[in-house]
């Protein structure tokens, strides 16, 4: 059995790279970054967005790095991202949704008690500029 630690990266495959970058910074205060792949150093940059320890790379829909996911298309991930509630303005959910409505972005769903990997979260449901169905929970 192999036993696996953590994740690392995961892939969104986009359809525009600077609507991805707009939303995900100006909503979700994640940092963009370009970065050459090791593998190719002669190769084009590409682009990541940082969060926490943790990294999206982002993928243009019409002409996906390889290698790439089966079928890679935008609008197909559903990703849970946990609230930092200690440097951020918005340390609940209640404040995420007034952030969220000042800022024009419609609320899917919410809030409505989910359960994540560590229990019991107060979720938030929203959809970034592809569709992909992002959540922003709080653990209780």
């Amino acid at each position: 059995m192999i036993k696996i630690k953590t994740l690392d990266h995961l892939v969104l495959t986009v359809k525009s790279i600077p609507k991805t970058i707009d939303f995900y910074e100006k909503i979700l205060g994640f940092k963009s970054t370009s970065f050459i792949p090791a593998k190719d150093p002669s190769a084009q940059p590409r682009t990541a967005l940082l969060f926490g320890s943790m990294k999206i790379n982002l993928h243009p829909a019409d002409a996906p790095y390889k290698p790439y996911a089966n079928v890679p298309l935008p609008g197909t991930a559903d990703l849970c991202f946990i609230l930092d509630d200690i440097n951020s303005t918005t340390k609940d959910i209640p404040q995420v949704i007034e952030f969220l409505n000042k800022n024009n972005i419609p609320i899917e769903s919410g809030p409505v008690n989910t359960t994540g990997a560590n229990g019991r979260m107060l979720s938030v449901y929203i959809r970034d500029p592809d569709l992909n169905l992002i959540e922003i929970a709080k653990y209780e």
